[in-house]
């Protein structure tokens, strides 16, 4: 026995797998070491740079000696007004920068945070199926128990809040919301919101709207933060990963009641310091962004989407034309057993990969969903791949 078999990891690290996408990146460089020329759609990172002003503003910081040191947990001022600002302007709500905003390393550790500061062992968490697995994820290594809730098509790809409480509620503390909807693209409604308020309300539930793709081909920029008496019972993350291309900057935020935050930040200050001064300083510059760079950067996912429309079509794939975000999802034909069978046999049989609607829940099985974080050309060109393709049955 060797002495590393000799230290066993602790149990919860067998409560979750290896990030989908990470393995999958893997595969896929070891393809192109082997000399495959794969074209990879299924990675929702943004190909483009933030402004240039913004990149300025993170160069003039970083040259002063005085921006190098630890900084503060709950984020520089500057910051937490520009966020403060730009949710007044856009999402018309009024928020506290003292006390009702905190500024995060990319909203996926504000999953991950919350989780820690609420669940307790056995609480249970509602989670969508389909949603983004690091919801599941973060509940099973808190302690918690996850309960799927179904989104399907049929419903519009909105929760059925009757058959939720139907289930009975006892033991459940927090329930995930994502919308406008990955992987999906669906937009929700005030009244949606409204309605789902009211259930946290009764049911004594935290309810956590996961909110980055607000800004990405929609015009109607919603928070579950607008709702009447949202503050008592729900949080609402943030981002500038795709609303500003600044992915991987890791700039998030968090926003809600004092008294919510305050025990977010107990979990987050043991865990980590305070972001780079010069990243927050530009992430505030990005925030006063004019309403052109939203206008001018969702012309470009536009002409995008249009090109991910033929590849779905060339694969006879169906899909609805009302979608928002970074990606493109559609129904696989029912030759395929799944989605799965498709995805396979384009990459290993074309070099092209695009993500199985599996990987977000039972209830994307015959789904799949292409990014638009790629180049015209190279869309085109994964389009010519596709067209290329004598048998997909």
């Amino acid at each position: 026995m060797t002495d590393t078999a000799m230290i066993k990891p602790a149990s919860r690290t067998g409560l979750v797998n290896e990030y989908y996408f990470s393995s999958k990146l893997a595969e896929i460089a070891r393809m192109r070491q082997e000399g495959a020329d794969v074209i990879n759609l299924g990675i929702g990172s943004p190909d483009m740079a933030p402004d240039p002003a913004v990149i300025k503003e993170l160069t003039r910081n970083a040259s002063s000696d005085r921006n190098h040191g630890y900084q503060g947990y709950r984020g520089i001022p500057s910051l937490r007004q520009a966020f403060s600002d730009w949710y007044m302007k856009y999402f018309g709500v009024i928020l506290d920068p003292a006390g009702e905003i905190l500024p995060l390393m990319g909203s996926k550790e504000g999953i991950m945070h919350i989780s820690m500061a609420f669940i307790d062992p056995g609480d249970e968490v509602l989670v969508p199926d389909p949603g983004y697995p690091a919801y599941s994820a973060a509940a099973l290594l808190a302690g918690g128990v996850v309960r799927k809730y179904d989104l399907k098509e049929e419903s519009g790809w909105l929760p059925d809040i009757r058959a939720i409480e139907a289930g009975g509620l006892d033991r459940v503390k927090i329930m995930w919301i994502n919308y406008p909807h990955m992987p999906t693209g669906t937009k929700a409604s005030p009244g949606l919101f409204e309605e789902l308020i009211a259930f946290a309300r009764r049911n004594r539930i935290l309810l956590c709207n996961d909110n980055p793709y607000s800004f990405i081909l929609n015009n109607e920029h919603l928070s579950i933060l607008s709702v009447a008496g949202s503050m008592e019972t729900a949080l609402e993350l943030n981002s500038l990963s795709k609303s500003h291309n600044m992915a991987g900057w890791r700039i998030g935020m968090l926003a809600g009641k004092s008294d919510f935050i305050n025990n977010v930040l107990k979990v987050k200050s043991n865990m980590d310091s305070g972001m780079f001064q010069p990243l927050q300083a530009a992430a505030a510059l990005a925030l006063a962004a004019p309403e052109e760079w939203y206008t001018a950067l969702n012309s470009v996912y536009m002409r995008r989407r249009a090109l991910a429309g033929e590849i779905m079509r060339t694969l006879s794939c169906t899909f609805s034309n009302s979608q928002s975000g970074l990606f493109l999802w559609g129904r696989v034909p029912d030759s395929f057993s799944d989605a799965e069978e498709l995805t396979d046999k384009l990459l290993h049989g074309s070099h092209l990969f695009i993500t199985p609607g599996s990987v977000f829940g039972h209830n994307g099985r015959m789904f799949v969903r292409i990014s638009l974080c790629a180049d015209e050309e190279l869309l085109q060109k994964a389009l010519l791949r596709v067209r290329g393709v004598s048998d997909l049955g």
